[in-house]
């Protein structure tokens, strides 16, 4: 069973942001708490942040002593969503702000610190996992995450351009300890990208499942990216963690 991992604060509206924007989460509640078990994450600590991020950048959100706070819960509930898929099961970070735009010493695209990468460093700095493989499926690119792990030969980054080449890629995957996701939203045929049915996100869920059955039973997380039509997220999300669970 996917646990989803969520705090209250998350609701705030912290930017002028899209993703900032007030409601934004409240369809994905509504869809996802009378089926799930939620967990509330801490804080991350600076030692959490400056295992990706530089201390300039570190202090430069910090001058916003809101977002500040936001920021370090989001990269704490990865972190726990992550903790929680190596000790038990797989989890849902149902996060913000976002994070696969932030690099070391810079971000955009409404991220501020790389929520997956982070907790990706932290087990991997505790010895819990070795080889990492990355599955991004929001509609841009996540370059924040690809420099920061663009040299490590154990993690391996992967950004899907449609649904009917996921298959093709995740069969070649041959060796890992753990799947992480960037869960983006915003290729849906109602939100910015157009592309993907609601049913899609249920065959990338499946699909991941397939993968990590094969790989590492139950060793998947994933973190909120984009996704900015509120009416429809809530549903996305839902299908894509019941695909995770193998329903059809």
């Amino acid at each position: 069973m996917v646990k989803v991992v969520f705090h209250e604060m998350f609701k705030d509206e912290y930017t002028s942001d899209p993703a900032a924007r007030y409601g934004r989460l409240d369809s994905a509640l509504n869809e996802l708490s009378p089926l799930y078990d939620f967990i509330e994450p801490e804080i991350a600590t600076e030692d959490d942040i400056l295992r990706v991020h530089t201390k300039d950048h570190f202090d430069m959100v910090s001058e916003s002593p809101h977002l500040f706070t936001l920021a370090l819960l989001a990269a704490g509930g990865a972190i726990e969503a992550a903790e929680n898929a190596i000790n038990s099961d797989p989890a849902f970070a149902l996060v913000r702000p976002p994070g696969h735009h932030a690099s070391p010493d810079n971000c955009w695209g409404f991220c501020w610190y790389n929520n997956l990468a982070l907790a990706i460093r932290k087990l991997r700095a505790e010895g819990k996992v070795n080889k990492v493989f990355i599955l991004d499926f929001d509609l841009h690119y996540g370059d924040g995450t690809y420099h920061i792990f663009s040299r490590d030969p154990n993690v391996t980054y992967f950004h899907m351009n449609s649904a009917n080449t996921l298959y093709y890629t995740l069969d070649k995957v041959t060796e890992c300890d753990l799947v992480a996701i960037s869960a983006g939203f915003d290729r849906h045929v109602e939100d910015w990208g157009n592309m993907l049915r609601t049913e899609d996100y249920k065959y990338i869920g499946r699909e991941v499942k397939r993968m990590t059955d094969r790989l590492c039973p139950n060793k998947v997380f994933a973190v909120l990216e984009g996704g900015y039509n509120h009416n429809v997220l809530g549903n996305n999300i839902r299908n894509f963690c019941e695909g995770l669970e193998g329903k059809h």
